[in-house]
């Protein structure tokens, strides 16, 4: 493939599984290592912060720091920076993302969090702003009806993405995107997604990298908020056949991707990368 000189990478599904590295991935990334193509990962992952992202990605070996990743809850808080600046913020998520929520204001709501408020984070104000991130454990009744209330007082909504599932070992796990459109029903309002698959997502990896999209290739699992969302943007889309990927997902999408592969293992064939395929276990 020519005229690539950019690559975005997904993280889960993609390079990982439950945080296990995927056959023959590490290699793959080594060798895109090796031939000096610049990569930066971008992930929904709300779970940790782009330090834990960084740190699990080394552990299992991929050569990746810090300044390689872009999650959805540093989208965050650069589009609440920007939109909701001085906003108090109620953040319903499953993990611990806020050294990622630089200079946001994060409120306790009591009626859906339980525990006394961690540090950092105030409490008693009414929210202005309801963030979701990732759904768990913490998307329990009590939270979403608060959120709900919130919502109808005037509150704004922000989603970090509205996935609907992810792959762990263990199987498929509900996620965000299956809370999200009830409740913007219910409350008659439209949460503003700031990660995949939004645009400014992509345009500040793109930012990030100094690439344009016309020479930047996207691989992703998910074909609709990877993939063919990056496709939208003007970036080449290879959809992986790892991770969440289900055959029918694929025939019923709103797009063609412009590349498939069996994994991410095969990236650096597709591009023409000095070195070989990690042989992988049949």
């Amino acid at each position: 493939m020519e005229g690539i000189g950019a690559v975005l990478i997904d993280i889960d599904g993609v390079l990982t599984v439950s945080w296990k590295a995927l056959p023959g991935a590490v290699a793959a990334m080594e060798r895109l290592r090796a031939a000096g193509l610049p990569l930066l990962l971008v992930t929904n992952t709300t779970s940790r912060t782009r330090a834990g992202v960084a740190g699990r990605l080394a552990r299992e070996g991929f050569p990746v720091g810090v300044d390689d990743i872009l999650t959805a809850p540093a989208a965050t808080a650069a589009y609440l920076r920007a939109h909701h600046p001085d906003a108090r913020c109620l953040l319903i998520n499953s993990g611990e993302v806020r050294a990622d929520l630089e200079g946001v204001e994060l409120v306790e709501e009591g009626a859906g969090v339980a525990g006394a408020p961690p540090a950092g984070v105030a409490g008693g104000a009414a929210p202005d702003v309801v963030v979701f991130g990732g759904a768990g454990e913490e998307f329990s009744y009590p939270a979403l009806n608060a959120a709900f209330r919130h919502l109808q007082r005037g509150a704004h909504l922000v989603a970090m993405h509205r996935n609907l599932y992810w792959r762990t070992a263990d199987g498929f796990d509900l996620d965000t995107g299956a809370f999200l459109p009830g409740l913007e029903r219910a409350a008659g309002v439209e949460a503003a997604v700031t990660g995949k698959p939004a645009e400014a997502f992509f345009a500040t990896a793109l930012a990030h990298l100094g690439a344009p999209a016309s020479e930047t290739l996207m691989v992703g699992d998910d074909i609709e908020s990877d993939v063919l969302a990056a496709q939208r943007c003007g970036l080449t889309g290879v959809l992986v056949k790892t991770g969440k990927y289900l055959p029918e997902t694929h025939r019923a999408a709103t797009g063609t991707p412009d590349r498939v592969l069996d994994s991410f293992a095969d990236l650096p064939d597709l591009l023409g990368l000095p070195g070989t395929q990690e042989r992988r276990a049949p």
